[in-house]
């Protein structure tokens, strides 16, 4: 197929004297001379090869290559300032598509309020949700598939991401509920040395793995892990059918289960951290409206 060259001046200027089919007129609303109008008419006429207009004493009209050629030209120019318009929303951060990469548990907490928040401020973004664990996240953001991640306990140094805090949260005991410390209000650690523990992969999430066996290692012994499950629905369930016990982020209290308690931690200072990483490089627009829109829902 020919790639037909038409400079966009005279599409225009088509365009504009089909509509008015007077010369002075639109000469008038493109801002030029009418004889300079005439002579980009003449270059595109001899472009197509064909009159576009007839000229008769006080009449202009259009020929029937014009009016083939009208409708291809206006779709032609709309979609130029289609795409225009998109490419400076885009530029400006006001719309385009946000991948965003999220740690199940944060459903329960920070994500649904910064998603109502981002929305209402950019309703023409689009937004990719992706639930996946930390480790997986991490990966995801080295290789530009996510954007923006919502993650617990982030690496304390990983080369070229940003980590900013957005919630700390206190830990739960979470028990069955026929275990003799659900009897009581919160639970010290040092009680359950003597339980199984249901707990995520450390492959999975290395840094909230660590920080509670940590918890348990300052309470004097080393969890003794029963069963490994990837999402915190499953590790609940587990507990619930009496495989073990788990600590857990007090947000996991919202997942209810007949047959769980969660109970808290004495002395109630063990925090887990909620951080969202980002590309120290990336260039995307969104990027930086949804950290505002973060700091914005905090502050609410």
């Amino acid at each position: 197929m020919e790639r037909p060259e038409l400079p966009l001046p005279q599409l225009h200027a088509f365009a504009v004297l089909a509509e008015e089919l007077h010369f002075g007129r639109a000469a008038t609303r493109l801002g030029i001379a009418q004889p300079p109008l005439s002579q980009q008419i003449r270059r595109l006429e001899e472009k197509v090869g064909h009159a576009l207009f007839s000229r008769e004493p006080g009449r202009v009209a259009l020929t029937p290559a014009g009016r083939e050629l009208l409708p291809a030209a206006r779709r032609a120019l709309g979609d130029l300032a289609d795409g225009l318009a998109a490419a400076r929303a885009v530029g400006s951060g006001r719309a385009g598509c946000l991948r965003i990469g999220f740690a199940a548990s944060l459903a329960l907490t920070v994500l649904p309020g910064l998603l109502r928040a981002f929305r209402q401020r950019f309703p023409e973004v689009r937004l990719n949700i992706h639930e996946m664990t930390t480790a997986p996240q991490i990966a995801a953001l080295h290789d530009k598939t996510i954007d923006i991640g919502l993650l617990r306990e982030p690496p304390t140094d990983e080369p070229g991401l940003g980590f900013e805090t957005v919630l700390s949260e206190p830990f739960v005991a979470v028990l069955p509920s026929a275990h003799p410390l659900a009897a009581g209000r919160t639970v010290e650690t040092a009680q359950l040395a003597d339980s199984p523990f249901v707990l995520l992969p450390r492959e999975v999430g290395p840094g909230l793995y660590d920080r509670i066996t940590g918890l348990c290692t300052a309470a004097g012994f080393t969890p003794r892990v029963a069963q490994h499950a990837v999402e915190w629905q499953t590790v609940c369930a587990l507990v619930e059918t009496g495989l073990g016990v788990s600590l857990a982020p007090a947000s996991i209290r919202r997942i209810r289960l007949r047959g769980v308690a969660f109970r808290g931690l004495s002395p109630a200072t063990a925090r887990t951290r909620v951080a969202v990483a980002w590309r120290r490089d990336d260039p995307n627009p969104l990027v930086g409206q949804l950290l505002t829109a973060l700091g914005e829902d905090d502050r609410q």
